[in-house]
């Protein structure tokens, strides 16, 4: 499988995730930031990480999760994410990288 067909595969499975549960963009957008932030390996396209940076931004006062004020609004609207990020957030990548094979 191509690196792009991965990624729409990964990107129609978040998709499904976050409209099951909104307070779930909070852990794809960790997951996706640190992918390409920390590990220079994306696992999303760049427009889709946009979209969700804008979803995540416009739901951000409705959103409860526990990592959420690792985000700020800023960095949404900058479509970057320059924070730190919890342990958690590289086994569950991890996890979620080898569920979808």
């Amino acid at each position: 499988m191509t690196t792009a067909a991965k990624m729409v595969k990964i990107e129609s499975t978040i998709n499904q995730r976050i409209t099951k549960n909104a307070n779930m963009i909070v852990p794809f957008y960790l997951m996706c930031s640190y992918a390409y932030y920390e590990l220079d390996d994306p696992i999303v396209s760049d427009s889709y990480y946009d979209k969700l940076a804008t979803k995540l931004l416009k739901e951000y006062h409705n959103i409860e999760h526990y990592h959420k004020h690792l985000i700020i609004e800023d960095d949404l609207k900058a479509g970057s994410f320059l924070g730190k990020y919890p342990s958690i957030v590289s086994d569950a990548l991890n996890n979620f990288i080898n569920q979808k094979g």
